[in-house]
């Protein structure tokens, strides 16, 4: 009876500590399979566009490299096994899931940034093409969860979704856990730094978003003035 409280009582205490928005607190908790559900979430629902994939990544791959100080240890071919597979069939099932009624789900959310993330996404397939726009979008917070399904509701073919969002995937995933392992088997202690390094990340992944804001800003701002 005692073992059978202790392990409820663990379990609550597990669930309680997890906070989805932070990738330590994910990879703690649910290690590598963790990486794979919130890939999936996060490119292929629509309502994991609030999930942390980038610092996810990059925090699972430093946490692959060893040290001995590490409360947590991952293996770095479950890492990228779980990240590729999540994040090539997230992208796909949310293509399925747009073909299906992509725009109808799109309305129903009141996500203001869901549907900043839509403008941004409608905006990177008129401007580069399909295939560049859907590799584009992986590097894109939010961009990255809304284009899938919106490839699908645009009648975006099939094959050329298919290839290149899984060359995408391919890139971000492994290059971004491949990313933290090389740091952290290369800096002592790096995991002092985790909290910065995580925030660098972020930034960084934001840093497409606000380039583009910025030359839509200037495109606007030039339409408008008089010739």
């Amino acid at each position: 009876m005692r073992e059978v409280v202790s392990v409820a009582a663990a379990h609550m205490a597990v669930t309680q500590a997890v906070n989805v928005l932070d990738a330590g607190s994910l990879l703690s908790a649910f290690g590598a399979l963790g990486v794979a559900v919130v890939m999936f979430a996060e490119t292929g629902l629509l309502v994991g566009f609030f999930l942390p994939g980038d610092s996810l990544l990059f925090t699972a791959g430093l946490l692959c490299a060893g040290g001995s100080g590490r409360s947590v240890h991952l293996s770095l071919w479950q890492v990228l096994v779980a990240a590729v597979a999540g994040a090539l069939l997230g992208a796909q099932t949310g293509y399925w899931l747009g073909r299906r009624g992509g725009r109808a789900l799109l309305a129903r959310s009141r996500a203001k940034k869901l549907h900043e993330g839509a403008e941004r996404a409608e905006q990177l397939l008129e401007r580069y093409g399909h295939a560049k726009a859907v590799v584009l979008a992986r590097f894109v917070p939010i961009v990255r969860t809304v284009l899938n399904p919106l490839a699908g509701a645009l009648d975006v073919p099939l094959r050329v979704f298919t290839v290149w969002q899984v060359l995408g995937g391919l890139v971000w995933t492994i290059g971004l856990t491949l990313g933290g392992y090389a740091l952290g088997s290369s800096v002592p202690n790096v995991d002092h730094y985790l909290l910065p390094l995580v925030a660098l990340v972020v930034l960084v992944s934001l840093t497409p978003i606000a380039l583009e804001a910025r030359r839509a800003r200037a495109r606007r701002a030039s339409e408008g003035t008089p010739s």
